[in-house]
């Protein structure tokens, strides 16, 4: 059902919402160019502790990204093992809010990975983790089904009840955005584009 963003950017899609869906910007692309999109699996793990992890990769469906909640622990939860792992079970990608590692055994694999940090600080394997509960990511509240789209920019997570409306509206954006850049190569400025003043009130 939603295994795409028809094509569009976290950007666009956080604008197209008018609802606060962006994570902050602590989670990043852990290699450049990464890119997901896919509904999002929520995994509550403990801080430091990576056998949610496996867990995870064993019960996701294909297509789905994984998003953890290891509460910003700054250690290695996931690496090019466990990548390895997921891609095999073709899952789409992982956000997390915590540390990995390997990443650039990641990126030449292509598998996409959102962190807060990059760690080589190694985990317990003890608690098997929580697969049923909303999770905090980010600062965002995340259930899994909601559609997770990550790139350059950042990720953005949409509530899986909201998704037909707010794609439509990015449609409609992109559309626009196009015309706009159209006006703009045939010599029309920003300035006139958007109304914006163009000298300061006497």
């Amino acid at each position: 059902m939603m295994n795409s963003a028809r094509g569009h950017s976290s950007a666009t899609l956080y604008e197209a919402s008018k609802v606060d869906c962006a994570c902050d910007p602590g989670i990043k692309p852990a290699w450049p160019g990464a890119k997901v999109a896919g509904a999002a699996f929520a995994v509550f793990g403990v801080s430091g502790d990576n056998l949610a992890l496996h867990q995870a990769v064993a019960r996701a469906p294909a297509g789905s990204v994984l998003v953890v909640d290891v509460q910003g622990a700054a250690n290695g939860h996931w690496g090019e093992i466990l990548a390895a792992a997921a891609q095999h079970r073709r899952i789409a990608g992982l956000v997390i809010d915590g540390g990995v590692r390997d990443t650039d055994e990641m990126a030449e694999m292509g598998f996409p990975v959102f962190s807060r940090s990059v760690s080589v600080v190694g985990t317990t394997k003890d608690s098997t983790g929580d697969f049923s509960s909303p999770v905090r990511v980010g600062g965002l509240i995340v259930r899994t089904g909601d559609l997770v789209v990550g790139d350059s920019d950042g990720v953005v997570i949409l509530p899986q009840d909201q998704l037909e409306s707010v794609l439509d509206t990015a449609d409609e954006r992109v559309a626009e955005e196009q015309r706009i850049l159209a006006e703009i190569r045939s010599g029309k400025t920003t300035l006139e584009l958007y109304s914006l003043r163009t000298e300061e009130p006497s």
